[in-house]
């Protein structure tokens, strides 16, 4: 089975090493690359985690700051929870077990 693969994003931290602490520190040297972004998307470009991301904004991106990608975004194994079993109070697992409910009829009125 093939790991799960995840990133870190790590956009805030290269800015500060380059002194740029403000989101909107971005938006011009963006603009001067052809990349016009309101400047809440530079917000949430900064401080969330990009689920998707023009590869034109991540050149810029690389560019301004100056930094390779292994530097803004990291690759990382994906967290997995084990998955738990329920138990009751005994030490059995829980659950219905043999029990499952019986299918309700619906009958007319006053039969």
């Amino acid at each position: 089975m093939a790991r799960k693969l995840d990133y870190r994003w790590n956009l805030r931290q290269v800015m500060a090493t380059r002194e740029m602490f403000a989101t909107t520190d971005l938006i011009e040297p963006l603009a001067q690359r052809g990349i016009r972004l309101s400047s809440s998307q530079v917000y949430r470009l900064v401080t969330e985690r990009p689920e998707r991301l023009s590869l034109k904004v991540l050149m810029a991106l690389l560019d301004i700051l100056e930094c390779r990608m292994d530097e803004l975004v990291e690759p990382v194994a994906a967290a997995t929870a084990p998955a738990r079993r329920k138990r009751t109070a005994t030490g059995e697992e829980a659950g219905v077990g043999e029990l499952r409910p019986r299918r309700a009829q619906i009958t007319g009125l006053g039969e």
